[in-house]
């Protein structure tokens, strides 16, 4: 009977024996688990404010290299213009009045420079204000024709995913006007429910899809969607133009 007990006794010490050691093995591998996801989150959060930065620095860059055009492009010719009228007028008053205008417009094409430029303003801008601004500078500078819609009830979106997006349509307005030769280029920003889209079209010589996403620029425009959890299309043609898409649902 001493030796039935024993038996009962050493089976139920192994029996908690292998419990314990198993919830000890699930605790470790659940723990490890646990590292494993904070540690990619951390990596993920990392990344983000990484590219966040890079993004803020590339925005400086392209607005300081848009002051540099406007300046000499836009602001230079007319104050040079007004210059030449005034040396030729001889005191012809109608010369004179004719400069003054032009220096009128430059003045006016400056205050509008140092308002888009001002880092307060920068700072404050939204999306969609971000976006106007640059329509309204391709406006000044005769680069190509644009038309922008907004579809539906704008609702607010992250600061800094907007810095992300904003980006994006840096970078494709920038192959827009330098390398696509495009001369229109239309933008709807669209709202429904919690769901948001921007698309974006120019009718440039477009170019064959296959590996497209092989190219730096286009290449970071994909890496930057994703960093957002934003689904990001270009649509390409040969001759037939270029068109962006991004796509993001908020919860």
């Amino acid at each position: 009977m001493l030796q039935e007990n024993d038996k009962i006794i050493l089976v139920v010490f192994c029996i908690i024996l292998l419990i314990s050691i198993s919830m000890v093995l699930l605790f470790i591998i659940f723990n490890n688990r646990k590292n494993k996801l904070i540690k990619k989150q951390l990596q993920a959060k990392k990344k983000f404010e990484t590219e966040l930065a890079i993004s803020q620095i590339e925005i400086r860059e392209e607005t300081l290299r848009n002051i540099s055009w406007e300046l000499h492009d836009n602001i230079g010719q007319l104050v040079t213009l007004a210059k030449i009228q005034l040396q030729n007028s001889q005191y012809d008053s109608k010369k004179i009045d004719e400069s003054i205008v032009i220096l009128g417009d430059a003045l006016g094409e400056l205050r509008a420079l140092s308002k888009s430029i001002n880092p307060e303003s920068l700072k404050n801008m939204t999306l969609l204000e971000a976006i106007n601004n640059e329509i309204e500078r391709f406006d000044r500078m005769n680069f190509i024709q644009s038309e922008f819609k907004i579809i539906g009830n704008p609702f607010e979106i992250p600061q800094k995913e907007e810095i992300i997006i904003f980006r994006i349509l840096q970078e494709f307005f920038s192959n827009t006007i330098r390398h696509s030769r495009a001369t229109e280029l239309k933008i709807k920003v669209i709202y429904s429910d919690k769901h948001f889209e921007i698309n974006v079209k120019d009718n440039g010589v477009g170019f064959q899809q296959n590996n497209y996403f092989k190219g730096i620029g286009l290449h970071n425009m994909k890496t930057r969607a994703e960093l957002i959890d934003a689904n990001l299309k270009i649509k390409s043609q040969p001759e037939n133009g270029t068109e962006l898409i991004i796509q993001k649902t908020y919860a």
